[in-house]
This record gives structure tokens, sequence and C-alpha cells, in this order.
């Protein structure tokens, strides 16, 4: 049994007393809700902060993103080990916004990811396909490619490591939302994937989150779907009651 998953992507929102508030209004919450794995992803710069607030909490930390190489001369960048470093266990990697403004591309999130695993993170996978993609029918071939090329030479046991996230990109921010059985059936095309590399038993372990305008009013029916294993929240992440309704209705 695959145990939910809501993670919270922040994205750049939320100063210092803002990351303070929100989290501890989420501990208030959340206290000993059990089910469910609760993520917040703040901004770098809160994150030494943010693990302090949710020491001994059920709330877990992860970051937004990070560069593959352990150190150098790399400005502006953030390794691995410094996000471990930090107190971090999960990490965000392609998502569509780093995919879509500063070129992202499957070869980055293969180096990234492989990169997070040799610091234990436990890496988010993105993928998902844009508006026109789905108008041209091109969603499972992209989805297909995305797999492909950014898991490439992932071994069976280090698959078990990640979780992955599916971003119909059309559904980010648009107001539009997939239906829960047009999420469903993009899961299983990922999982029926995973089957077909690996084998089912390891397909069958993997979390598979959907990420495209997940709130509190939908996340009861999309949990309903079979392959649907939690949410990676964007917007209602940001505040305490809506991501609090998220949580507790996962389960």
């Amino acid at each position: 049994m695959r145990k939910p998953l809501i993670a919270g992507n922040w994205k750049m929102h939320n100063n210092l007393a803002e990351t303070i508030e929100l989290l501890n209004g989420l501990k208030r919450e959340l206290l000993d809700f059990d089910g469910v794995d609760i993520l917040a992803c703040p901004t770098y710069t809160v994150l030494s902060d943010a693990k302090d607030i949710l020491l001994d909490s059920n709330i877990k930390l992860g970051a937004q993103d990070l560069y593959w190489e352990e150190k150098g001369a790399f400005t502006g960048e953030i390794s691995a080990a410094m996000i471990k470093d930090v107190g971090c266990e999960f990490v965000i990697i392609g998502h569509s916004e780093r995919r879509k403004y500063f070129q992202e591309t499957n070869d980055s999130v293969n180096k990234k990811l492989n990169a997070a695993l040799t610091q234990e993170l436990t890496p988010i996978v993105c993928v998902g396909e844009t508006l026109a993609e789905r108008e041209e029918d091109k969603t499972t071939e992209v989805i297909k490619d995305q797999l492909a090329q950014g898991l490439k030479d992932v071994t069976a046991e280090n698959i078990l490591k990640l979780v992955i996230a599916y971003e119909p990109v059309w559904a980010i921010g648009t107001g539009k939302t997939a239906t829960p059985q047009q999420a469903q059936q993009i899961h299983k095309f990922i999982r029926d994937w995973l089957k077909d590399t690996y084998d089912f038993d390891t397909a069958e372990q993997v979390r598979i989150l959907y990420g495209g305008s997940v709130k509190p009013s939908n996340i009861k029916d999309l949990m309903k779907e079979p392959d649907v294993d939690g949410g990676l929240v964007g917007g209602a992440s940001l505040e305490v009651v809506s991501f609090s309704e998220i949580v507790k209705g996962s389960i």
C-alpha cells in the first residue's frame, strides 16, 4: 500500500516572517495527523529556519531545486549536499517552471536526480505536457520521453527512492483543471511505463503525485483514482486552511 504524499511547493513566496507564521499554523492544524506524508518546500533563504520550526513535527522539509555538481565556481547554485546539510529530506526536480523559464532539459533532470540520490535525498521528478502538446495529441509521447531520458540508467533499487509528479502544464495557474479521470489516465500510463521498464512489483511501490491545480475541492476525487498517490500543491499550499484541508482530504 502506497502512503499518500502531499507536498507544498511554495515557489518564490514567503519571507521569513511569513514562513514562521505558515509553518506554525500547519503544525497546529496537522498535529499528529497520521496516514499521509506531509511536505513543505519553501525557498532556499528560509530552509534553515524552517528546519528548526519543523523539528519533532510530522511535516517534512524539501527544497525546490538543486545543482548537480558537488561544489565549485557555480555562482548562485545550491548543491545536494548543501540541501541535505540544512535539513531537507526531499527535493523537487524538473518542475515545469524550471523547464519553461530556465531551459531545464531531460538531461539536466537526470543529472540532478542522480546528485540527489547520492545525498540520500528523495527526488520528486516532474513530468508533464503543455497545452499545445496536449492539443496535438502528444501527451504520452512527451511524457514517455521525459521518463526515458530523465530516469536514464536509474536502477530498480533507486527508482524506489524517488517520487514522480505528473504536472499537466496547461492546468497550472490557468484556472483549468484536469478531471480525476484525465489524471488517472496519465498516472496509469506512467505506472505502466515503470512496469515495462522495471517490473510489476517495483512499479506498484512508486508514488505518483498529481500536480495540476490541486485544491481542497478536488483532492478527494483525485485520491479515489487507483494510481494517484497524492498531490504536488502550488498556490493552495500558501494558506494554512487550504493546505490542511488538502492533507486531511487525501485519505
